[in-house]
């Protein structure tokens, strides 16, 4: 797990769309598909359920989201 991951964990969970998350960072959605994915396997579980074109947050991908805007903002103030 890095930073970069939860970085695009906060954009898909921000926008709901895994398509309209790498647009909004500037990567393809298979780029951003792999780093959802191994943040996943980091983790140990599901973030989000992948029903057709609808995205929903699992409880484990609720809580990552929190603490991930914490450390993303911590890492932000640092710079």
């Amino acid at each position: 797990m890095n930073l970069r991951h939860l970085e695009h964990w906060l954009a898909l969970a921000d926008t709901g769309s895994f398509s309209r998350a790498a647009e909004k960072l500037h990567i393809t959605q298979s780029a951003l598909s792999r780093s959802i994915q191994a943040l996943e396997e980091d983790l140990g579980g599901p973030l989000v359920d992948r029903v057709g074109k609808k995205n929903e947050l699992t409880p484990l991908g609720r809580s990552v989201l929190e603490r991930a805007r914490r450390i993303v903002h911590e890492a932000q103030e640092l710079q």
